[in-house]
């Protein structure tokens, strides 16, 4: 197990300069990459890891990036003994490690889960850095050359085990929640799909099909968001839209994302909660035969999301790195 020293020192680093992403990382054991939009500015950080030998954890939740750094860099990590974990904040830790939990928890088959989000805050109400608001426009802007790149990898789809999960639509009224609910548009449903796909081929698990939503409340947010929503899907598509979606986060938005990203009384009354509902088979029944017959509810709950609840969920991730390390997959 690797010792830390005491004394932090100050290392300069710039993507855009290999030599000195070279020198941290041959003084680290662990590089925790807090740094995006990550399309722009977390290959470098990756290949330097690799190419020198430390750990790589990130706080991305753009599947293209994430998807991309595995194709691109898996075997090499692999032959390097190196790890590049993606996605340790709120993007995706609470979804992934809640459906595992909802799993483990489960007597029986688990086959499938949904995830409900909802997020309060206090009297101030709530915001989000527009770091978040970057990814998200140059993700949407760029979703045909996820697709492309799903491709490269070649993968076979997933079996399904028991009833097929139905896909909700663009906007219902959620019983679980009670409040109107749309797809959640983040990295959740592609991280928990490549953890899926793992525990197949490695651990020839059962896997859990997966469905992510987010409640956005009443039908003033509906309202909201409607107008919020055609705004950015018409000015995504263009150079010029993109620059403005840029440049006034917090007018397109509503006030949800801003440049300056939430006070210290936001961060402090705001929190969130995934609620998972599961269904599968009960002990001894054959998965392959009928309609599951029981169900299990799980809550994953924290503080606010991007400043307290990510950080707290990074650095466990990279402890657990330094900690356990005869517990992680082989590489």
């Amino acid at each position: 197990k690797p010792e830390l020293r005491s004394e932090v020192d100050i290392i300069v680093a710039d993507v855009e300069e290999p030599d000195t992403l070279a020198a941290m990382c041959k003084q680290a054991v662990i590089v925790l990459n807090c740094v995006g939009p990550y399309r722009f500015y977390g290959e470098p950080v990756v290949k330097a890891c690799v190419e020198n030998g430390a750990h790589h954890i990130d706080i991305s939740g753009e599947p293209q990036f994430l998807e991309g750094m595995q194709l691109n860099y898996n075997s090499q990590a692999a032959d390097k003994g190196v790890y590049i974990i993606g996605s340790c904040g709120f993007d995706s830790i609470p979804a992934d490690m809640g459906v595992l939990y909802t799993r483990d928890q489960f007597k029986g088959t688990l086959t499938a889960v949904e995830s409900f989000l909802t997020v309060s805050s206090g009297a101030d109400g709530g915001c989000i850095h527009d770091g978040t608001w970057q990814s998200a426009v140059y993700g949407f802007a760029d979703s045909q050359k996820l697709q492309s790149l799903r491709r490269k990898f070649n993968h076979k789809p997933l079996p399904t085990v028991g009833s097929k999960l139905k896909r909700r639509g663009t906007l219902f009224f959620s019983n679980e929640i009670q409040q109107y609910t749309v797809p959640f548009m983040g990295s959740d449903p592609s991280v928990v799909k490549r953890s899926q796909r793992f525990l197949v081929e490695e651990h020839q698990a059962t896997p859990v099909q997966y469905g992510a939503y987010a409640g956005i409340g009443g039908i003033g947010n509906i309202i909201k968001l409607m107008f919020a929503g055609m705004m950015f899907w018409f000015l995504v598509k263009f150079s010029f839209g993109r620059n403005l979606l840029i440049k006034h986060p917090e007018f397109f938005s509503f006030g949800l994302f801003s440049k300056a990203g939430p006070s210290r009384k936001q961060m402090e009354a705001s929190s969130f909660q995934f609620a998972f509902y599961g269904e599968g088979y009960t002990e001894g029944l054959d998965p392959s035969q009928g309609k599951p017959n029981s169900k299990i509810c799980t809550l994953v709950q924290g503080p606010e999301c991007g400043y307290v609840a990510t950080p707290i969920a990074m650095v466990q991730a990279a402890l657990t790195i330094l900690n356990e390390s005869t517990a992680l997959p082989k590489t």
